[in-house]
């Protein structure tokens, strides 16, 4: 005997995604390329993988995303490449090679697969989907509120704000943060025997990080370290007073986060997270902030941007537990009475769709069973399609046609069945045609048209 073939397993940290699961991730991507349109944002695509120097350098040697979480190989030509941790850095390193400097400042979106090597937790996955807007080279408050705005929005039309909260803190101009930092360092360094390991190894390279532990040790005095707006210089105060009343002004509700923290030295002023408690620990839906200084770590000039992230599954969660989308039932299902009707069938099944009527179309069984099939998706409608009997009356040859409903749903609406009507009118002979006898919507002859 032969030994079974053992079926292959889905990696860790990875997934299949299908039915209704499926459907609410689409409903996300969809309504943000929807809102996308509406802020003038252009779509953009960029490769999966890049050279490992673009994410070192962009997000930092020293964090846990390049030093434990990259998915990185050696090419046959023997460079490093890294599938992407996140869209930034690509996208920066398209600004730069392909020139979009003339565009500047641009508003680029996009959204796809992402991988990290990190624990698999509720909502977290190794392959992982996000939605992505940059603004660049646009060194203004408003660039920062419309991103802002434009988040609060896809969150509205998914309907999912309820619940969902904006953070909002201010990291100050580079002078603001570099003096802040050298207080926290001073700071920590008094207590350091007493902070948690991770800590301790972030005190002189990233002190900044310190403030967002979630370890009770650190927690002890992260409450009294040092606070960002004792160092904001003016023009740091306005930059922020310029954003928090943009959002103001525009509806926007916020709360003020003064841990919220961005670690590497390129990001400025504004930083920020939609947070909600509906998805566990990690409780992040939406995040991003203001990297002014990106663009030189990878060896371009000075150049101001600002952009935010969203997880594809994370909102799909949501959206799924706010029972947001509908389930996705045919309008109406095309049922063949028997096996030389299926070709007519067919065609009228690819005429309505054509006219923009979601359509299915029962391929196996005899007229019960599909009208079985027809019941379990839901269809509104049914058209039954079976070969008229002549009666020895040339007038009766060709097609019956039905079109009904099943008895659970409400009277006929007569749009829909003025819309099916005026597809069999246009494609083919009409010998007879009742419409809106009782318990029908149509009822009649066709014939093709020679």
């Amino acid at each position: 005997m032969s030994t079974p073939t053992k079926i292959p397993q889905a990696i860790r940290g990875t997934q299949d995604i299908f039915g209704a699961e499926a459907e609410a991730f689409a409903h996300v991507v969809e309504t943000f390329e929807r809102i996308r349109k509406l802020y003038r944002f252009r779509r953009v695509e960029m490769p999966v993988f890049e050279k490992t120097e673009v994410f070192s350098r962009s997000i930092g040697e020293t964090t846990d995303v390049v030093s434990k979480e990259m998915y990185s190989f050696e090419d046959r030509g023997g460079d490093s490449l890294t599938l992407r941790p996140e869209f930034t850095a690509g996208i920066c390193r398209a600004y730069l090679t392909n020139g979009w400097q003339q565009f500047a400042p641009v508003k680029l979106a996009t959204h796809g697969p992402l991988f990290r090597y990190e624990r698999p937790q509720k909502g977290r996955y190794r392959q992982f989907h996000q939605l992505d807007a940059e603004i660049i080279g646009a060194a203004e408050p408003q660039a920062d509120v419309e991103l802002l705005v434009m988040a609060d929005q896809l969150l509205h039309e998914l309907g999912i704000a309820d619940g969902v909260t904006l953070m909002l803190n201010t990291l100050g101009d580079g002078a603001s943060r570099e003096a802040w930092r050298a207080a926290l360092v001073e700071y920590f360094r008094a207590v350091k025997g007493e902070l948690s390991e991770d800590s301790q190894d972030r005190l002189e390279r990233n002190p900044l990080r310190i403030l967002d532990s979630k370890d009770p040790r650190d927690k002890v005095f992260t409450e009294a370290a040092p606070k960002i707006d004792d160092f904001l210089s003016d023009e740091a105060q306005d930059f922020f007073a310029k954003v928090t009343g943009g959002l103001d002004a525009a509806g926007v509700a916020w709360t003020r986060a003064p841990a919220l923290v961005r670690g590497l030295d390129y990001y400025r002023h504004t930083a920020f997270e939609f947070v909600t408690d509906r998805l566990g620990a990690q409780g992040t839906v939406l995040g991003g902030g203001r990297y002014d200084g990106l663009m030189e770590s990878l060896g371009g000039a000075h150049t101001p941007a600002v952009g935010w992230a969203a997880g594809v599954e994370r909102l799909a969660m949501l959206v799924a537990d706010a029972g947001q989308v509908a389930a996705d039932s045919p309008l109406i299902t095309v049922i063949p009475d028997r096996p030389e009707d299926e070709v007519l069938a067919g065609k009228i099944a690819a005429l309505l769709r054509r006219a923009g009527i979601v359509t299915d179309i029962a391929f196996r069984g005899n007229a019960k069973r599909r009208f079985e099939v027809a019941r379990k998706n839901g269809s509104r409608a049914r058209l039954v399609i079976r070969r008229s009997a002549s009666e020895g009356l040339p007038e009766r040859l060709g097609h019956h046609v039905v079109v009904n409903q099943p008895d659970s749903f409400e009277a006929a609406d007569s749009t829909y069945r003025d819309l099916i009507f005026k597809v069999l009118e246009e494609n083919f002979e009409v010998v007879r045609m009742d419409r809106a006898l009782e318990g029908y919507w149509l009822d009649g002859i066709l014939r093709e048209r020679t």
